[in-house]
């Protein structure tokens, strides 16, 4: 029994400890974020590399879901004779939870790894620590602009996952099951409200957010050399997809 309790008390210090360590680091981004002086070409550079080369895989992800969801809700529909709400169903879903949650999952496992990966490269070389002998504050030269990036974009990216959704799902329900176009739009369109669109987008900022701070945070706290690497990215992808899901949660229930 002493021993149960001995190994619950060391998980929850180390909870609390990893959780402290992730709030200061977050702290500290944010501050940096407002003061000069503000690197622009190295800023645009990330924001290429987070939101740019990831439109093709947001935009796979939101297309298919927005189909299969079509699919799914005009089967279930169709039995109560209310085909004409798919149209609805699958623009609230996209725009609520599906666009911005989806995105956050695929960015998080493309982007949030490769930040763990690239920083913890630079911490198990020691080339972090040559910043600081530079007189470089490592913080606001390599997290700021991540964390810009993954600010900016993500917002970007649901609005993209969320349109290619709702086209998707129309082409799937008009084109190929044969629902009609106009009520369709019209169903879509009396029943989306903008607040649905600016909470969805206000959940891509919070995952942006939180795919940067993590990614950069386990690459800043890599050790054991290239095995360590590997193990801090792989905690990247599954701490940013878990919190994620549980802000998601959060989120909705706070809005909705």
């Amino acid at each position: 029994m002493i021993n149960f309790f001995n190994v619950v008390g060391l998980f929850i210090m180390k909870f609390l400890d990893e959780s402290g360590r992730i709030m200061i680091l977050f702290y500290k981004t944010l501050v940096l974020t407002f003061r000069p002086p503000f690197d622009v070409r190295n800023l645009l550079k990330q924001i290429e590399e987070v939101g740019v080369k990831s439109i093709p895989v947001v935009l796979i992800t939101g297309a298919f879901t927005g189909m299969v969801l079509a699919l799914q809700s005009y089967t279930g529909f169709k039995r109560f004779n209310a085909e004409a709400f798919v149209g609805t169903v699958v623009a609230l879903s996209m725009t609520r939870e599906l666009g911005p949650v989806l995105s956050g999952l695929m960015v998080s496992g493309r982007i949030g790894s490769a930040m763990a990966a690239e920083l913890g490269t630079m911490q198990v070389t020691e080339q972090i620590d040559a910043l600081y002998t530079l007189a470089t504050n490592p913080i606001k030269y390599l997290i700021v602009p991540r964390f810009l990036a993954a600010l900016i974009v993500m917002p970007i990216l649901t609005v993209f996952a969320d349109v290619v959704g709702i086209l998707g799902g129309y082409m799937v329900s008009v084109k190929l099951l044969g629902s009609n176009p106009t009520v369709y739009l019209r169903r879509t369109y009396d029943y989306l409200d903008l607040e649905d669109i600016y909470i969805g987008l206000l959940k891509a900022c919070i995952f942006g957010m939180i795919i940067a701070t993590i990614g950069c945070y386990q690459g800043f706290n890599t050790q054991g050399g290239a095995e360590g690497v590997g193990k801090a990215t792989t905690r990247a992808v599954v701490m940013s997809s878990l919190l994620i899901l549980i802000a998601n949660y959060f989120i909705t229930a706070m809005f909705f």
